[in-house]
């Protein structure tokens, strides 16, 4: 099953009930710092209205919330592998993204057998703090040619305008958080987003 080229990451219900009526197919919850009954909820919402908008919802780091809500995609990074029941996540059927940022992330990731890849920050980002300031285009080339028909997401300072030539230089698929959310016209900037990705 291929994905859609688009994968916006936000950080709670309210963005989604803003981007999924605009066309949005592919979605992450990434919800950090909420107490468990409370992040339930908001994981539970998110089912619910990517549902009722036909998109596919990946959440983030919580593997046993998303099999608890029966959900069927999460991703992790690689700090969550450390921790994460990789076996209870196969036997609950669930699809799986993984980052990574060198080698040896990639080599780990790669022996799980994931549904995508994710490289970053092909661009330098303000959304944490990371030892790796920038991939840059010619690693996201680099790591195509590694991961085979695995499809491979650009993340990290991606714009509409730099989203092409992430695909150009082999990514199949670019994720955006604070392009987004940090916008004057959030609305608008995922319009645009559709487009140059459709």
């Amino acid at each position: 099953m291929s994905l859609p080229r688009f994968y916006p990451i936000f950080d709670s219900a309210e963005w989604l009930r803003r981007a999924l009526p605009l066309g949005v197919k592919l979605v992450q919850a990434r919800i950090k710092d909420l107490p468990k009954d409370a992040l339930l909820g908001e994981l539970a919402l998110c089912q619910e209205l990517c549902r009722e908008h036909g998109a596919t919802l990946v959440v983030n780091d919580h593997w046993q919330a998303a099999i608890d809500l029966g959900c069927s995609f999460i991703h992790l990074g690689q700090e969550d592998l450390d921790t994460a029941d990789i076996a209870a996540i196969r036997k609950a059927g669930l699809r799986m993204g993984i980052s990574t940022h060198d080698r040896a992330e990639l080599d780990r990731a790669l022996a799980l057998a994931p549904d995508y890849i994710a490289l970053g920050p092909v661009w330098p980002t303000i959304l944490k703090k990371m030892k790796w300031e920038q991939q840059g285009l010619e690693r996201v080339s680099e790591w195509r040619r590694l991961i085979g028909d695995t499809p491979l997401v650009a993340i990290g300072g991606v714009t509409p305008e730099r989203a092409v030539q992430a695909f150009e230089a082999g990514a199949d698929i670019a994720s955006a958080v604070t392009d987004i959310t940090l916008n004057a016209d959030p609305e608008g900037r995922i319009r645009e987003w559709l487009r140059v990705t459709a």
